[in-house]
C-alpha cells in the first residue's frame, strides 16, 4: 500500500498530492511509470492499445456498425450543425467493441494508477468526428470520492488532421471540478434543460484566465488516449467532411464509489442522481458505496426531503431524491427508438435517455 492510499484512500494515486511519495510504491514498470507521470502532470497519456487481434477487430466493428450510421444526411445537414455521429453502448451487441473495452491489460494498468480495481461502464464508437464543445467529464459522471472516473480514446484508423482530431487543453484535469453551485445552477426536478452548455461559458473563461492552450491528438491506427475526469477536452471542427474518424471511447469507473450525474444533482439536499451502473467486464451490477459500505445504509442525520415532483415520468433513487425525465410534447417514443437503436438494444426507456443524454447529444427524435 502506498502512502497516499494509507493517508488520502479516496483521492486516485495519479490525482493525489502524494503522487510523488507514493509512485516508487506502485509496482510500475518503467513503461506504466511514464504513463502515470504524464497523467499526473498534464491529465492525459498516450500508449499503444495492447491487443495482438486489433486489426481483426477493428475490421469486424467497422463493418457491423456502419450500417447504423446515417452518413448521407450527416454531411448534408449535420456536419455544418455540429451533430456527430455515434453508437452508445455497443458493447451489448458487439463482441469486438466488448473485448476492446475490458482489455484486461488497460484494466491492470487503470487500477495500478488509480489504486482501485478499474472496470469498464459506457463505449461510444464513432465513424466521424464529433466536433464537441471543449468540456469535462465530471459533469457528465462522477463518483464519490470524486475522480475515479477516466476515459480511453482508441484510434480505429490513422486520424487526419482535417478529421476533427481530440483537442485537450494540459494541466485543466487540476483545476476545480465546477458543480452546479458554483454556477449558480439548481436543478430540483428539472432535468428538461441540456446538461452541458450551462457550463461552458465558465470553462472558456478558464481557459481565457490560465492562457492553456490546446493539444491536438493525431494518432494512428491502434494508438489510445487516457484521460482523467476532469480534463477539459472536445473534438475540434472536422475541416473535410468526407473524412472519416472511426474512433472507441470507453469510459470506467472504480470499485467502493458512489456513481452519480453531477449536471442533474443538488447533492446537499440530498438530490443525487444515482447511476445504475453495469461493469461491462463482468455483466453484473456495480454497488454503489460511500466509504465502506452500500449507499442505502449510510445513516443520515437532518436529511432535508425535496419537494414533491410534479413532472411526467419521476422515479426516486436509492437516496429518496427525484429525478424527472422530459422530453418535447412531440417526443415520439417509438421513432426515437427506430433512429437510435442503440438505445433501443440497451433497454433504457427513451423519454429518460433522451432528457439525461439524447438532448445534448441533438439525437433525432422525429
Amino acid at each position: 500500500m502506498t502512502v497516499s492510499q494509507k493517508l488520502l484512500p479516496g483521492v486516485p494515486l495519479v490525482e493525489s498530492m502524494l503522487f510523488g511519495a507514493s509512485l516508487d510504491q506502485m509496482g510500475l514498470t518503467n513503461a506504466e511509470r511514464d504513463v502515470a507521470v504524464q497523467l499526473h502532470e498534464k491529465g492525459f497519456a498516450v500508449f499503444d492499445f495492447p491487443d495482438e487481434d486489433l486489426d481483426a477487430r477493428i475490421d469486424r466493428i467497422r463493418a457491423d456498425l456502419t450500417p447504423l450510421y446515417d452518413f448521407d444526411s450527416w454531411r448534408a445537414a449535420g456536419w455544418a450543425a455540429n451533430d456527430g455521429l455515434r453508437v452508445q453502448d455497443a458493447w451489448r451487441t458487439n463482441a469486438d467493441v466488448r473485448a476492446i473495452a475490458a482489455n484486461q491489460a488497460v484494466l491492470d494498468l487503470l487500477s495500478k494508477l488509480y489504486g482501485r480495481r478499474a472496470f469498464p461502464f459506457q463505449t461510444l464508437n464513432f465513424p466521424v468526428g464529433t466536433q464537441q464543445h471543449v468540456h469535462s467529464d465530471s459533469i457528465h459522471f462522477s463518483s464519490a470520492p470524486e475522480r475515479f472516473m477516466c476515459g480511453v480514446w482508441l484510434a480505429l484508423e490513422d486520424i487526419h488532421e482535417d478529421a476533427g482530431p481530440l483537442v485537450y487543453y494540459p494541466g485543466s484535469h487540476k483545476w476545480p471540478i465546477l458543480y452546479n453551485d458554483a454556477i449558480g445552477k439548481v436543478v430540483g426536478t428539472d432535468t428538461a434543460e441540456f446538461a452541458q452548455p450551462p457550463f461552458e461559458a465558465a470553462w472558456r473563461a478558464l481557459i481565457d484566465a490560465t492562457g492553456t492552450q490546446p493539444e491536438y491528438f493525431r494518432p494512428r491506427k491502434g494508438q489510445a488516449l487516457i484521460w482523467a475526469a476532469n480534463l477539459l477536452h472536445g473534438g475540434s471542427r472536422q475541416n473535410d467532411p468526407a473524412r472519416t474518424r472511426w474512433s472507441q471511447v470507453t469510459h470506467y469507473y472504480f470499485d467502493d464509489c458512489a456513481y452519480y450525474t453531477p449536471a442533474f444533482s443538488d447533492p446537499l439536499i440530498g438530490n443525487l442522481d444515482l447511476r445504475d451502473i453495469v461493469d461491462v467486464s463482468t455483466g453484473e451490477r456495480a454497488p454503489n458505496i460511500y466509504v465502506d459500505r452500500p449507499i442505502g445504509e449510510v445513516p443520515r442525520r437532518g436529511a432535508i426531503q425535496p419537494a414533491a415532483a410534479t413532472a411526467s415520468v419521476v422515479s426516486p433513487n436509492r437516496w429518496g431524491s427525484m429525478f424527472s425525465a422530459k422530453a418535447p410534447k412531440d417526443f415520439d417514443a417509438r421513432r426515437y427508438l427506430e433512429l437510435n437503436p442503440d438505445v433501443a438494444a440497451s433497454g433504457m426507456d427513451p423519454r429518460r435517455h433522451y432528457a439525461r443524454h439524447g438532448a445534448r447529444e441533438h439525437r433525432r427524435y422525429k
